[in-house]
């Protein structure tokens, strides 16, 4: 029996799913890519340099991930709404993304500004690195109100099954970034504090258009004098969406920080191959959460017509795309690693060693696909505890724990703690794809 029984009905949802996954996936390998050129821009200036951008980086996926947990919770039910047709659920539910906007940018970019000195001796970065560090980070924590926009608008926006238009508004700020970076840090010679000007000018563009785009959609008819009043109701429903996914998130990132901490007190070469090797990695993965992000409201239409055959085709084919994908790109990995890495330094002694973590990892790109797979297909359905136990259990109890005897206990080198990172993804994709089979089977 074949995996997927492809009739007409389900050729449609399999030609649905790829057009609106090729915007998601563009849109993220640009914003990759373009993320190359910031950190190759700044990696030249020297390895001081890309340690003060390193330095925050994690603290900045906590952010984003903080807010991108909003948006998980928005999604699933605003997608649900999309299939049920409950066009006055999806109003109210537009005005709370409005709210929740504000208030993300007040907590999360409030702490971001206090916490901004503090947070480069915290991940253990040497004395003559915090200086720039914490600069950076400051600099790129002001515009939160329009980072929170990026991502809980786009979420909203990507709801209706309008995966184009976020992809247009992110590319056009991700471009925008190029010109920026070159003119702060070689023309005007402002270094990392150039860097962080283009980046926060770059998301003050994509959060000012993607609200508009929001404004725009008339799905999204809100009320303004609602916007200041949450729905109680409403975001006891978000909440329980929200904070398991931000709970998932937290223990991710968090975990990610000690993570990078335990690597940057192994000294400056091997913190630099390694956040350059983390980085250089990202865009043969991202393909995978771009299909991700897609299936997600797919998923929750599916679940809103409440129609189960329609969700199981959705789960098939998402696994066997992602995982398609991520196989080929890691085989792409393992004979470019070299080229890579030397596109974001001139450091021999980097280059070499983060060339030998790409190639290491290439072989398991497909099983971190299907991890990322199942990761966004739960989220589409809002079931966001799984994801979080999973997170949780791996992270701490595999990457962090191994990572601590490696560095700490056995004075191991950085492949063994590669390995760590290894281990903890391919225990993730397993322990998810056996709860998403038991989820159906009970459903």
């Amino acid at each position: 029996m074949p995996f997927i029984n492809i009739d007409n009905k389900n050729k449609n949802i399999i030609k649905n799913m790829i057009i609106l996954s090729i915007p998601t996936v563009m849109e993220e390998i640009m914003s990759t890519l373009l993320q190359y050129v910031d950190t190759a821009m700044v990696g030249h200036l020297g390895e001081t340099a890309t340690a003060a951008v390193s330095t925050t980086t994690t603290i900045g996926w906590l952010i984003g991930g903080t807010i991108h947990s909003v948006g998980i919770a928005l999604l699933a039910m605003m997608s649900k709404a999309v299939g049920e047709k409950d066009d006055e659920r999806l109003r109210r539910l537009s005005e709370q993304a409005v709210f929740l906007v504000v208030l993300c940018a007040v907590v999360v970019g409030g702490l971001s500004l206090l916490l901004a000195p503090v947070i480069p001796v915290w991940m253990g970065s040497e004395p003559d690195v915090r200086g720039p560090a914490s600069e950076y980070f400051f600099i790129i924590s002001l515009p939160m109100l329009f980072r929170a926009a990026e991502l809980i608008f786009g979420a909203s926006i990507r709801a209706t099954l309008d995966t184009k238009t976020p992809m247009i508004v992110n590319l056009i700020a991700s471009v925008l970034n190029v010109p920026l970076d070159y003119l702060f840090i070689y023309v005007f010679h402002w270094g990392v504090k150039g860097a962080a000007y283009a980046t926060a000018i770059c998301h003050v563009v994509g959060g000012t258009l993607m609200f508009i785009v929001f404004c725009r959609k008339p799905q999204f008819s809100f009320r303004a004098r609602n916007i200041i009043r949450p729905d109680a109701g409403l975001m006891g429903e978000i909440s329980a969406i929200a904070l398991p996914a931000l709970g998932a998130r937290i223990t991710s990132h968090m975990g990610y920080v000690v993570f990078a901490g335990l690597v940057s007190g192994m000294g400056t070469t091997i913190f630099a191959a390694h956040s350059l090797a983390v980085n250089a990695e990202e865009i043969f993965y991202i393909p995978g959460y771009g299909f991700s992000s897609a299936t997600s409201a797919m998923t929750g239409v599916a679940i809103g017509e409440r129609n189960r055959k329609k969700l199981s085709t959705i789960i098939k084919a998402s696994v066997v795309m992602t995982m398609g994908v991520m196989f080929l790109n890691g085989l792409i990995l393992f004979f470019t690693a070299t080229p890579l890495m030397a596109v974001f330094t001139n450091s021999g002694r980097v280059i070499e060693l983060g060339a030998q973590m790409l190639r290491l990892i290439a072989f398991t790109e497909a099983v971190f696909g299907l991890y990322i797979c199942m990761q966004g297909l739960f989220y589409g359905m809002g079931e966001t505890k799984i994801v979080f136990y999973v997170e949780a259990f791996s992270m701490w109890g595999i990457r962090i724990l191994f990572t601590f005897l490696v560095v700490k206990v056995w004075h191991l080198g950085l492949t063994e703690v590669w390995y760590c990172m290894i281990a903890d993804n391919i225990i993730k994709a397993i322990l998810l794809t056996i709860s998403m089979w038991f989820f159906m089977k009970l459903a």
